[in-house]
């Protein structure tokens, strides 16, 4: 029986260092991963949009279909005149989905990887460090730090350092765990198929529950994780754009 080995994306090569600036730079199966998540996304948008018509029919349905739900969900969660995030949040949404299920097709999932969603929380803490000092201005931002007194500022900072550090976290640490379970799971039932069926040329014990275990962590997950994400960008900056 074979080891099992639960460690981080594996580095597939390293970039020439005669390349200026990003010379050396690792290329590891996340960015790899990542680049094929946003080809098949890129192919899917242009797909559903292809020879768009003014009554539209057949897969130009599912697309508008799509764009509204996107605004709607946009609309209830940040207010009216937030359609300019629409596309990020869809974007998310997608990238975030399709990246987690990308373990169905024996890739190792793009959120499984912290720098993934660290880099996401970033993007939208920015978002909303934005948003405070454009509503309500550069000194009403720090003035926010004070309240509601201005002991509470030590804290106030951490938890606005927090929010990105806490998204971050808890979608890797899902998709992670899952990843994790689901191998550990998965070995010992090879190690047992081989106790008790080692006659046998596969490994029969296998059959079944993996696939179970697929459906929740790859799809139940993903689509729960993709969501969560999204919704906690939208009242973040929701938030932040209230006056």
């Amino acid at each position: 029986m074979g080891e099992i080995a639960i460690n981080g994306p594996k580095v597939l090569w390293e970039l020439p260092e005669s390349i200026p600036l990003i010379g050396g730079q690792p290329i590891t199966e996340t960015m790899r991963n990542a680049w094929i998540v946003m080809l098949f996304i890129l192919i899917l948008c242009v797909t559903l949009t292809w020879h768009m018509k003014k009554i539209p029919k057949g897969k130009q349905v599912l697309a508008e279909k799509a764009v509204l739900m996107i605004d709607n969900l946009v609309d209830t969660s940040m207010g009216e005149g937030c359609h300019s995030f629409s596309p990020y949040i869809a974007t998310l949404l997608m990238f975030s989905f399709f990246g987690s299920l990308a373990s169905l097709f024996f890739m190792r999932p793009v959120t499984g990887d912290l720098n993934t969603t660290l880099g996401w929380a970033l993007m939208t803490f920015v978002l909303i460090t934005f948003n405070n000092i454009k509503y309500k201005g550069f000194g009403g931002y720090l003035k926010g730090f004070l309240e509601p007194v201005f002991v509470m500022a030590p804290l106030n900072v951490l938890s606005e350092i927090a929010t990105p550090v806490s998204m971050s976290f808890r979608h890797f640490g899902n998709i992670a765990g899952g990843l994790v379970i689901s191998t550990l799971i998965l070995g010992a039932l090879q190690a047992l198929s081989n106790l008790v069926v080692g006659f046998l040329p596969v490994p029969l014990l296998q059959v079944g529950l993996p696939g179970i275990l697929s459906l929740y962590f790859d799809l139940f997950t993903s689509a729960m994780q993709a969501f969560i994400f999204s919704m906690l960008t939208m009242a973040y900056v929701g938030n932040a754009r209230e006056a």
